[in-house]
């Protein structure tokens, strides 16, 4: 992928490879409900099993989220979110878990930042990267530079609609792991995996991908190993984001440990 094959974020994929596993990647909001209670949720990921978490920064105008990621990360803004909360959660999951954290954010709260000044405070926190669902690699030169000066890894998506030659572009840009989205449409949890999961992992995978990771509508353990037959990884969001809604950050752990395969 890139020359940033040894991070912290590809050998724990790596690890979970070697285990004959996928590894199990959960999505949380920074700041859902309030940033105490979203420290304490992504903290309850990673020690119930979660390898990889995806710490979200509450946009205003999510192009991606379906609607229970968009009304956590709603009143997440309304109960008064900074972007500077993220790095407080970020460096939770770094001291207090074995979880590999990275960021999913759109690209305008870190324009708003400085590139290089998120990419060094992220790097500061402990993380280990940024998925950018609203970034291609045609439009990331500052952050190309930026990463590579922080050591963090660049994490793009790919979908049933990307062209191979935009496929064979985005998997030289992208390190740590490849994103791929299995459905088009925006997020959710879903009775059953879209068909088209596969597909979009095995191009990735024609176009040099040595890591490629599935995510929307993913909700059950069922899901995890249907995907890990075929995946690097499994991510979960909105069935996460779901249990914290209703039943607080112990609610997350019972679920991460399901989908972990712990109970």
């Amino acid at each position: 992928m890139s020359a940033r094959e040894d991070s912290a974020l590809s050998r724990r994929i790596e690890a979970c490879r070697a285990e004959g596993r996928p590894a199990l990647v959960g999505y949380l909001p920074a700041g859902y409900p309030t940033v105490e209670e979203s420290v304490a949720a992504a903290v309850a990921l990673g020690r119930n099993g979660a390898d990889v978490i995806e710490i979200g920064i509450p946009y205003s105008d999510p192009v991606m989220d379906g609607p229970v990621i968009q009304a956590a990360t709603t009143e997440s803004l309304a109960n008064g979110f900074h972007v500077s909360d993220v790095f407080t959660v970020v460096r939770a999951v770094a001291e207090q878990t074995d979880a590999v954290p990275v960021v999913m954010t759109y690209w305008n709260p870190v324009l708003q930042t400085g590139v290089d000044e998120f990419a060094r405070r992220l790097s500061a926190a402990g993380g280990a990267g940024i998925i950018t669902p609203d970034l291609i690699p045609d439009e990331a030169g500052e952050w190309f530079a930026a990463s590579e000066e922080h050591g963090l890894d660049r994490i793009f998506l790919v979908a049933p609609s990307t062209t191979r030659e935009r496929m064979d572009m985005t998997v030289h840009a992208a390190s740590g792991f490849l994103y791929a989205v299995s459905v088009m449409g925006v997020t959710g949890a879903r009775d059953r995996v879209s068909s088209a999961a596969e597909d979009v992992v095995a191009r990735a995978r024609a176009a040099g991908a040595q890591r490629v990771c599935v995510g929307l509508g993913v909700s059950t353990r069922e899901h995890v190993l249907e995907i890990g037959r075929y995946a690097d990884g499994v991510i979960v969001g909105t069935a996460l984001v779901r249990a914290l809604g209703e039943g607080g950050p112990e609610a997350v752990g019972r679920l991460t440990a399901q989908l972990a395969g712990r109970e």
